[in-house]
Parts: C-alpha cells; structure tokens; sequence
C-alpha cells in the first residue's frame, strides 16, 4: 500500500498498530477455518490493497459493508486502517458472525463497526441497509453475476463495490461484461493489480428494486 493511500485514512501512519491489533485475532480465524492458511501479512496486505484500489480518500468518513465477511478480512483491517469509516460486516452465518462481534470488541471498535448476521439476499432487502453504503468490499463472496446483484443493492448513487479477482484468467472486461453489470446498475471502471487483483465498480444509479432475488436464486441463475 502506497503511503498516500494510508495517509488519507490513517493521518498517524500507524502500521505496527494495526498489525499487532490484528495479528491474533486473525489467526484464531485461520484455526477456525474462517481464513486461509496464508501467512497473516499477506491477509493484511489484501486488505490494504482494497483500499489502495479505491484510493484511501474514498474511504474517509465513508458508510463501508463488507459482503460475507467470513474471518474478517478485508473488514476487519479496513475498520482500523480507516478510522473515521464505519463499517458494517455482514455474514450469513451465526458462528462466524459471533466471531466477528468479539473481534469488534477486542479492536475497540463496537462504536463504528457492526456485524450483521443476514444473508445478503435478505440484507439487501432490509431498508436500514439497501442504497445506504458508499463502498462495498467482497473478498471470495461468489461468482461475479452473483457478487454485483447482492453487492449493488447497498450502494449509494455514485458509491464503489471492489471485488479481490482471480491473479490470472479472463480479462475484466470479460468478467464483468457491461450489459450484464447495468442490469444492477454497476459499471466497470479499473481492474488494478497492486499486486493483488482488483475489480472497481460504479453504481451508476440506483440498484432496480426487482434486485437482489429471494435466497439462492443469484448462486442458481447467475446474471452473467
């Protein structure tokens, strides 16, 4: 991560911070099986690199949602790398959501970041949450057709979904095909390598309210 990109979240460039803050609560998520084995820099420097595909201003005193949350991570590392956003991490299972809370809880974070434990299909439904966020991570959530329907429907008019992409495969375009994105609303903007890869989409408008479709229909019937 670039040093203008945690500047403009973090004005104390407080790295070690985040690290040692992080650092414990994410390997009890690898020994739950909720994160992969990688090592736990590398799951950090992820994190980062979401933030850094945006632009670290896009994320000051932003509303964020992070799309199956799992064992926090992009979440998680972007609440302490930003610390004027609030984020919500939504997950639809109760374990990994009770997980979650107790890792808010040991960042000292409760005052700005939630867990909603929801799938996203109903979430996106719920008026407290849909057209109310000004970026939306997914790390690993789902197919592309299926991460831009659930994904979408939170987004503000103007706001940012960034999508962690495969290191090698189809080029963005492809992935992310025009027509199949203006369905929800998105448009493809940038696919950064940074060195991960990354897919930065804008909601051009607002999400149509026939989005997202009941439970496990957008796994079954992908958009695109």
């Amino acid at each position: 991560m670039t040093d203008a990109s945690w500047s403009s979240c973090d004005p104390g460039g407080s790295r070690e911070t985040l690290l040692t803050l992080l650092g414990s609560i994410l390997a009890d998520a690898q020994d739950l099986g909720f994160l992969g084995a990688a090592p736990i820099f590398e799951h950090v420097g992820h994190a980062f690199g979401f933030v850094e595909a945006l632009g670290g201003e896009k994320f000051v005193s932003a509303d964020v949602l992070d799309l199956g949350s799992g064992g926090g991570v992009p979440g998680l590392a972007v609440a302490v790398l930003c610390p004027t956003a609030r984020v919500r991490l939504l997950d639809g299972s109760v374990v990994r959501a009770e997980f979650l809370r107790s890792a808010v809880e040991r960042l000292g974070v409760s005052g700005r970041v939630t867990v909603v434990n929801a799938r996203a299909e109903s979430a996106g439904r719920d008026p407290d949450l849909r057209s109310q966020c000004d970026v939306v991570l997914a790390r690993g959530f789902a197919a592309p057709g299926v991460t831009a329907e659930c994904g979408a429907p939170f987004l503000v008019a103007g706001g940012h979904l960034v999508v962690s992409e495969p290191p090698a495969g189809a080029p963005g375009g492809e992935r992310w095909p025009a027509a199949g994105c203006a369905l929800v609303g998105l448009e493809l903007l940038a696919t950064p390598s940074l060195p991960w890869s990354y897919a930065v989409l804008r909601q051009s408008g607002s999400c149509p309210e026939r989005y997202p479709r009941r439970v496990g229909i957008p796994g079954k019937r992908p958009l695109f």
